[in-house]
């Protein structure tokens, strides 16, 4: 943890690059930092991960945007932060806001030419269990 969970309507690879966006949006968890300066995230445990839905369906499907002379079909993304308890209101909402920013301007050309609904949620909370195992993390530890 943390990881965020990029969910999103297809179209939108072909309207920008989200291979850039999660790059983008990783820097920035990884550049967070609480009150002490300490970083809020562990390297290691830093995810970012988008997936297209296979199916979907969003608002009206684009009939009042062409209604409009507004263009095509409703896009939509949903980026769900899920990290750990013990982080601070405010670096959750710093953190929340850092995201928002860097994924509203990337998608500025897109949100210019169609209409998209974007949300972006911070969840936290104690797991009921917690296995974590691999190899990542000892890469980070002597940092």
């Amino acid at each position: 943890m943390p990881h965020l969970v990029i969910l999103y309507t297809p179209q939108l690879d072909r309207e920008t690059d989200m291979r850039a966006l999660c790059r983008k949006l990783a820097d920035t968890m990884i550049a967070q930092r609480d009150e002490a300066g300490k970083a809020v995230f562990p390297l290691g445990g830093t995810r970012v991960l988008a997936y297209p839905a296979a199916h979907f369906a969003v608002a009206d499907g684009g009939a009042a945007a062409r209604a409009q002379g507004k263009g095509e079909d409703c896009a939509f993304a949903y980026f769900n932060l899920r990290m750990g308890r013990g982080r601070s209101d405010a670096v959750k909402q710093r953190a929340g806001e850092a995201l928002v920013a860097v994924a509203r301007e990337h998608l500025a050309p897109v949100l210019a030419r169609r209409p998209v609904g974007l949300t972006l949620q911070v969840d936290e909370g104690q797991e009921a269990f917690d296995g974590k195992f691999g190899n990542l993390h000892p890469l980070f530890e002597k940092q």
